[in-house]
């Protein structure tokens, strides 16, 4: 449950981040001002610059609360005590619900991440190479003892069920016929099907 302020509104950077996640969605970053951002979630200018040093913070930060929700709940499927065949399945599937969850935030990202400065593109870009590391080692651990087939490189596997997750936003509907999960597990499925022996 999000805080709130002692009138009941939420904090003025969580109140920007939704107007800014809105605004991105359905404009695009590049037609969203600064002053349509602090308009709709009722700040100043000055607000924003102290929580946000421009736009492109927010931008950002759009993507990067998203990368890290996923990077922890993978640390904890990561470091659990299950055999490994789990531990990639609840991450596989997770990361998918989570996608789902957060779907303007990911639909902004993969609109508009090419629009981040240099430097913020290569920081997203490290903190994404360690998720899709850390995931990746769980596939390598599973072909190493035996468990999946090392028929195809652990890279190309990667690459597989994140090509599914990364098209989520351009093809998923809330009111469709399938829930979160139950596309989360579908395709999770499908990544433990492509890896048997």
């Amino acid at each position: 449950m999000a805080r709130t302020t002692q009138g009941g509104e939420p904090p003025v950077p969580q109140r920007l981040l939704a107007a800014a996640t809105r605004l991105f969605a359905e404009r695009g970053f590049d037609r969203t001002s600064v002053q349509e951002i602090v308009e709709a979630a009722g700040v100043t200018k000055g607000a924003l610059y102290h929580y946000f040093g421009s736009k492109d913070d927010l931008l950002h930060e759009v993507y990067g609360r998203l990368l890290r929700l996923q990077q922890e709940r993978l640390d904890t499927f990561a470091s659990q005590d299950a055999p490994v065949d789990e531990r990639l399945r609840a991450a596989a599937a997770d990361v998918v619900v989570t996608t789902i969850e957060h779907l303007d935030d990911a639909k902004i990202f993969f609109r508009s991440m090419h629009q981040l400065s240099p430097e913020k593109n290569k920081q997203v870009r490290a903190e994404r190479r360690r998720y899709h590391e850390q995931f990746r080692s769980l596939i390598e651990e599973g072909q190493r003892s035996g468990v999946f087939s090392s028929a195809t490189p652990a890279d190309l596997v990667v690459d597989y069920h994140f090509g599914s997750v990364h098209h989520l936003s351009s093809w998923y509907n809330p009111e469709g016929p399938l829930s979160p999960q139950q596309v989360a597990d579908h395709l999770a499925d499908l990544l433990l099907r492509a890896l048997r022996p």
